[in-house]
């Protein structure tokens, strides 16, 4: 029986704690983030380095592919300047471009100065609006998948970002959005690829409001079961043991010939696990990128 199911039945069931809790485990019965969180489990949150952020640029551009004007904003590390590699983050449901970069949120252009620091190879973060498109081109006429590739790569290029090579960093709806988007330019293009936390389901049966447009829209974006899309790309997959997608995001990674980098381990759906994170995450991506 799907969640979706399970929840619109309107059977009631009663449990024990003990029943409850191998429900929960095995993702039968709703609520294991809920229920992870007030056991504690979630594990501690990320602390944004208190360093100085390098020089950062914003703005937005007419989108002809989404319809509406689009916001943006680039990170460069403290005291560099050129041409740079670039890593494109894509972000969450109900978030935009700045949540990349919100102190109270993922904070990566402090995590990138400190990375830098660090000895990781230098590269600049970029971030763009995708609104709730779950980052595919959509019946409704917002196409922020099209956006991607023929509006926003190109505006990079004009603020001396090299794209022939980015390396793609997404969480939750963004998470899915670099996995599939990292397929779709393939590994000559993407030399690596980091979600945290993707929004994945098994079935459209599964799925949040919206995500897709219909099942045929799930069944031809899903990234679940086109693990070899990602040949040649250096894959991480990061995913918190209390998080909704837990379940999914394991039979993802099992799905890989070799295992992604990355682990699953405390952790919950949201940006304090995402900030524990980060700077193996960015390290990680330097390192591809370098």
């Amino acid at each position: 029986m799907s969640r979706r199911a399970l929840l619109l039945g309107g059977t009631g069931i009663a449990v024990g704690g003990g029943a409850a809790l191998v429900g929960i485990e095995i993702e039968v019965l709703p609520g294991r983030a809920w229920l992870y969180h007030h056991l504690g489990r979630d594990g501690a949150e990320g602390v944004v380095p208190d360093v100085e952020a390098g020089a950062f640029e914003k703005g937005t551009f007419p989108s002809r592919a989404r319809g509406k004007d689009v916001g943006w904003a680039i990170s460069r590390p403290p005291g560099v300047t050129g041409a740079l590699p670039v890593v494109i983050a894509l972000h969450g449901r109900r978030q935009d471009h700045t949540s990349a970069f919100r102190p109270d949120r993922l904070g990566l252009d402090r995590f990138l100065a400190a990375a830098v620091a660090d000895g990781v190879a230098p590269f600049a973060i970029a971030s763009v609006d995708g609104g709730e498109s779950y980052w595919h081109d959509r019946a409704d006429g917002d196409h922020a998948g099209t956006m991607l590739t023929d509006e926003f790569l190109p505006l990079l290029e004009e603020h001396d970002l090299d794209t022939s090579r980015i390396g793609l960093i997404g969480w939750s709806m963004g998470g899915f959005g670099v996995l599939r988007l990292a397929a779709l330019l393939g590994a000559d293009r993407v030399p690596a690829v980091a979600a945290m936390s993707p929004a994945l389901w098994r079935d459209f049966d599964d799925t949040a409001p919206g995500a897709y447009d219909d099942r045929a829209d799930f069944e031809a974006t899903t990234v679940m079961g086109r693990q070899q899309d990602l040949d040649g790309i250096a894959v991480r997959i990061d995913c918190g043991e209390g998080d909704p997608f837990y379940a999914a995001s394991k039979e993802y990674v099992e799905g890989f010939a070799r295992r992604p980098a990355g682990a699953f381990e405390l952790g919950d759906h949201d940006s304090g696990y995402w900030r524990r994170i980060a700077p193996s995450v960015l390290a990680f991506l330097g390192g591809a990128l370098a």
